[in-house]
């Protein structure tokens, strides 16, 4: 009996290729998604042997971004995007800008048109969705400082290459159009109503119906109907956000995921839907190595590297210095900007449509895809690159900031508790609930606010630095509390702490054994892991039970 088994066969090569060399990676050392955009180029239509369908490659790759943004929204609530808006929304705008500007001038010095440089500045402007969450999840720093701002200036940029997917046509589709301006500022405002229409019933019908509905489902018992509502509800939402409102499929899933998130049922879908996120992340990056024509790496070295430049140093410089006029310390800077260094699916979207409108040559697109394809290869590895300089480049500015600074009077602290997030607060409502002196350091301000109405005596600044650390009174607390969720900031603290009070107890929380490990050897006395934590209790009961 014959069958079309163009899209099993699509699964199948795109996953048993991306397993053969993710492991290779792994192997090397190297991250995986290096083998994972190599098995796209050996099933990819230019090479010789297996050749995946394409069209369906992209459609997979499409769900899975779908899935990694509902995942996201789950853990990023509407209060965390609110809280980053005034350094993601001018700072995304004006690194778009500079973008645009750098892939505009090689476009023009290339011999492109200025509608096809302008298409081509914009491409480059724009990061991965997938890319920068699986390296900000793989470091647990999505819900950090850095995390909530590298996410809410993502989000901007998919905010504003939403209105470009929809003035470009107006712009350039029609050149006999005597629509003129008056053409332009109708699609723009359209664009606007689409989406303040998506925003009300999102915040209005949907933050009502769809919790109800989980919570329905969830106290129905079955699993299965749990695990089918979630994707229903993430894919439903982001098809219909598409369809209805033109926005993209990848903003409907991420404010889907925000409002479930606000329940208590958050935690359990997203465990749901993890095995899924994960296979269809992989697909997305077989398709993008599936895009890419070696060829082009032969025949135009020179623009490949102009745009791989634009792409990793040019954005990068442009978002670290951003970042800083706005405030916020190296690290921070650092993240975000290593974060965006690279470019994907709106890039794609984006060069598809100028070559569809005839502004953009064909060459353009090699090289946006070359771009990203390079960008996202070394992604992984300036990201960890960042991390081992992130700790010296820390300590040099702390040094220099030290010098010539009056240190403030130091607090007469028993406990220091360092992050008042989910776990910080807890800690400080059980310790001020009993009396208890407490002092937290916080660098959010709402969340210093929350301390300081709870009675904890509140200091505002960045906990890695001594000397925020010395105005806490950590040189005769008795015992300091790391609550932050990020190992590496974690494991600064832990250093410094030691090294101003010898005889200070250090409690500090992990989420790996590696992370145990690293904090261990810096000095934590205690470290609590979840995981082990969970299982030490329920093995309590149980004995109790038995006795």
């Amino acid at each position: 009996m014959p069958h079309d088994t163009s899209l099993i066969g699509t699964i199948v090569a795109g996953l048993g290729v991306a397993f053969l060399m993710g492991a290779l990676a792994h192997r090397l050392r190297i991250s995986p998604i290096a083998g994972y955009l190599l098995a796209g180029v050996l099933v990819g239509p230019f090479t010789p042997g297996i050749v995946a369908d394409t069209g369906l490659a992209l459609q997979l790759a499409e769900i899975g971004v779908i899935l990694l943004m509902f995942g996201v929204g789950l853990h990023f609530s509407l209060k965390d995007l609110l809280s980053v808006r005034k350094i993601a929304v001018p700072g995304a705008i004006a690194q778009i800008a500079v973008a645009t500007a750098l892939g505009m001038m090689l476009g023009l010095w290339l011999g492109w048109p200025v509608e096809g440089s302008i298409v081509f500045g914009l491409a480059l402007s724009v990061a991965s969705t997938v890319v920068l969450l699986r390296a900000l999840q793989a470091r647990d720093m999505v819900e950090t400082e850095k995390g909530r701002i590298a996410v809410g200036w993502l989000i901007v940029e998919d905010l504003v290459m939403v209105l470009a997917l929809v003035l470009l046509p107006a712009m350039f589709g029609d050149r006999g159009d005597e629509g003129g301006s008056a053409g332009l500022l109708q699609s723009a405002a359209i664009v606007l109503l689409k989406v303040v229409g998506f925003g009300a019933f999102m915040f209005v019908i949907a933050r009502r119906v769809l919790p109800w509905v989980l919570h329905w489902v969830a106290h129905s018992g079955s699993r299965e109907l749990f695990r089918l509502a979630v994707l229903a509800i993430a894919l439903g939402v982001a098809f219909g956000a598409a369809v209805i409102f033109d926005v993209s499929f990848a903003l409907g899933a991420f404010f889907a995921g925000m409002i479930l998130g606000e329940t208590q049922l958050s935690r359990r879908a997203a465990e749901e839907t993890l095995p899924l996120r994960d296979a269809f992340a992989v697909l997305f990056f077989v398709s993008v190595g599936m895009l890419f024509d070696p060829k082009v790496l032969v025949e135009q070295p020179g623009p490949v590297l102009a745009t791989v430049a634009i792409i990793i140093l040019g954005k990068s410089v442009a978002a670290y210095a951003l970042v800083r006029a706005f405030g916020h310390h190296s690290g921070t800077a650092l993240t975000v900007s290593v974060s965006l260094a690279q470019i994907g699916e709106f890039s794609f979207i984006l060069a598809g449509l100028g070559v569809g409108l005839k502004v953009l040559p064909e060459t353009g697109r090699d090289l946006i895809l070359a771009g990203s394809l390079l960008s996202i290869l070394f992604n992984p590895i300036l990201f960890s690159l960042a991390v081992k300089y992130m700790r010296d480049a820390e300590a040099e500015e702390e040094e220099a900031e030290a010098e010539g600074e009056v240190a403030p009077a130091p607090c007469n602290a028993g406990v220091v508790l360092i992050g008042y997030g989910r776990v910080g607060s807890h800690i400080g409502s059980l310790i001020c609930g009993r009396g208890e002196g407490l002092t937290v350091i916080e660098d959010q301000k709402d969340m210093a606010v929350a301390a300081r109405e709870a009675g904890a005596t509140v200091i505002v600044g960045d906990a890695t630095k001594e000397s925020i650390l010395r105005q806490a009174g950590l040189d005769t607390a008795s015992t300091l509390l790391i609550a932050i969720p990020e190992g590496v900031e974690a494991g600064a603290i832990v250093r410094r702490a030691r090294a101003i009070n010898p005889k200070l107890v250090i409690v500090a929380r992990a989420h790996s054994d590696e992370e145990v490990d690293d904090l261990v050897r810096r000095g934590a006395d205690h470290v609590v892991m979840a995981e082990r934590e969970t299982a030490s209790r329920m093995a309590e009961r149980a004995m109790l039970t038995l006795a």
